[in-house]
């Protein structure tokens, strides 16, 4: 007779991976500055790409001398996240976005919905979806300054979600190497509406992972009402508490089925919903035609307007050089949300590292696909991997089978 036990000692956690955080690490990253600085027509690019590299080169030359990575790592973010931000607060520039959310926000409180109603270039063109505008209501309600710029509320937004996403105790060091990563400096000092939803799309997961399927239905809700890119995130969550609860409570250990596992997907599930839903459902409704114009044909690039996001990913390539290409994105792009979809259903993630690594692969695919997409969109898969790699959670749970004598 052979029996089945799980063994979850101690020393079976897995420990993350170092970050880096070297010399080679923060010269490469000056590198990527210095050549944004060099070649991007934004302005606040090239102010972030100078201050960056300047503080990228910093870190390299403390690292190359021996100097604590914490050391080389708060200068870096001295130089790619705070200085560039005070000097572009101080001048008032900043990226497009920054603008849609902040005037999304003004129209919120006076006509009930942030889109327009006719746009007609791209800059009036608000492809969010209605909780975005949130982050505008502070300039909205007491005018334009420093402390009511939407990038500081996105930006803490997103440093707040991804620090209760890690773990207790080891927050300080995955934080300071996060912000002073390029993909995620840049928007923290230009503006980025990307990153409260990466940020709130971790914290999602890891209340998944941790069996809290309503906290947990309440941060995705609050994530896929700012834009289109967390609604994925929805289904993985619900894959990963299933499985979870399934492994958990075993028909056969407990003869309770999968009623636990499916009441912990469902109301995780119908929270996200719900709240997604409050948050979106009042604008939309309030203009549905602008809100179609807005969120759904401007992306897919149905509208005469041509949108900004065109970097040369497979998507915009196809879209923009091949016949009929527009389409064929379009079909790869559901394809691979397709396979994504069957590898939740025929191998759920086991972990909250799996169910994130599984999410970063999806959104890499829309990414890629999409056919109005850009580099800065890169940013969702790269916090998501890292959030992956630095969660210490148990490994997958090991069965040893035990052989036993059984005398007749």
């Amino acid at each position: 007779m052979a029996t089945t036990t799980p063994l979850t000692p101690s020393d079976q956690r897995r420990k993350p991976p170092p970050l880096p955080a070297d010399a080679l690490w923060w010269a490469l990253c000056a590198a990527a500055a210095l050549g944004l600085a060099g070649c991007s027509s934004l302005g606040p690019h090239r102010v972030w790409g100078t201050a960056a590299g300047a503080g990228y080169l910093a870190a390299a030359l403390l690292a190359s001398r021996g100097r604590s990575p914490r050391t080389a790592g708060a200068v870096a973010v001295t130089g790619a996240v705070l200085l560039p931000l005070l000097w572009l607060l101080a001048v008032d520039r900043a990226q497009l976005e920054v603008r849609v959310v902040a005037r999304s926000a003004g129209l919120l409180l006076t006509e009930g919905t942030p889109y327009l109603q006719r746009p007609v270039v791209p800059e009036d063109f608000n492809p969010y979806l209605p909780g975005m505008a949130v982050f505008g209501l502070p300039e909205a309600v007491a005018g334009p300054g420093p402390l009511t710029d939407p990038r500081l509320w996105m930006g803490a937004a997103f440093l707040g979600a991804f620090a209760l996403a890690l773990p207790a105790g080891s927050r300080s060091a995955p934080l300071r190497w996060i912000a002073a990563c390029p993909l995620v400096a840049l928007p923290l000092a230009v503006g980025g509406v990307d990153l409260p939803v990466a940020g709130l799309m971790c914290l999602g997961l890891a209340l998944a992972g941790q069996g809290r399927a309503g906290a947990a239905g309440l941060a995705l809700g609050a994530a896929a009402a700012l834009k289109w890119t967390a609604w994925p995130a929805i289904p993985v969550a619900l894959a990963l508490l299933a499985a979870a609860s399934r492994s958990a409570g075993r028909p056969a250990d407990r003869g309770e089925g999968r009623r636990p596992a499916d009441r912990a997907a469902a109301r995780c599930g119908l929270v996200a919903l719900l709240t997604a839903a409050a948050l979106v459902l009042p604008a939309a409704l309030r203009d549905p035609g602008a809100f179609r114009a807005h969120v759904v044909d401007f992306p897919l690039g149905l509208t005469d307007a041509v949108s900004s996001a065109a970097s040369p990913l497979p998507g915009h390539l196809l879209a923009t050089h091949v016949p009929g290409g527009r389409t064929l994105a379009l079909l790869l792009l559901g394809v691979s949300a397709l396979l994504i979809a069957l590898s939740l259903l025929l191998r759920p993630p086991a972990t909250t590292a799996e169910a994130a690594a599984r999410l970063a692969l999806g959104l890499l695919l829309a990414i890629a696909f999409m056919p109005a997409s850009r580099f800065g969109y890169l940013v969702h898969p790269l916090v998501l991997a890292v959030w992956a790699a630095l969660r210490e959670t148990p490994g997958r749970t090991l069965f040893l089978r035990v052989r036993k004598q059984v005398s007749r």
